[in-house]
């Protein structure tokens, strides 16, 4: 049996410094992003901070799809990448409302 080769376009080398940032910055945005919603809902921010971190948000899913299309991903990796970020806006909402019903529940 033959091994199966997957042949991937080269990446330029021009590329490599922008692909390099920008999927440092899909790190550091999501980090703000989850920082800052975090500390709004502890209470430890106003919640006038509370667009900043769906502006992290943005700027993440903008620097993600900004790496899937410089590297040359397929349709199908661009479409699960997005649907990843949505899942990645929508998780932290999940958790605060399960949080905030678990302690409603036992405190009666």
């Amino acid at each position: 049996m033959e091994p199966i080769l997957i042949i991937r376009p080269e990446i330029a080398l021009d590329d490599f410094l922008p692909i390099f940032l920008s999927s440092s910055f899909v790190l550091l945005f999501g980090l703000f992003y989850v920082a800052i919603y975090t500390l709004v809902k502890m209470e430890r921010l106003k919640k006038i901070y509370m667009p900043f971190a769906y502006i992290f948000w943005a700027l993440q899913t903008y620097c993600m799809y900004y790496v899937a299309d410089t590297i040359q991903s397929n349709d199908f990796t661009v479409k699960a990448l997005m649907v990843t970020m949505v899942c990645y806006l929508i998780l932290p909402h999940l958790y605060y409302y399960l949080n905030i019903r678990s302690e409603q529940r036992y405190e009666q």
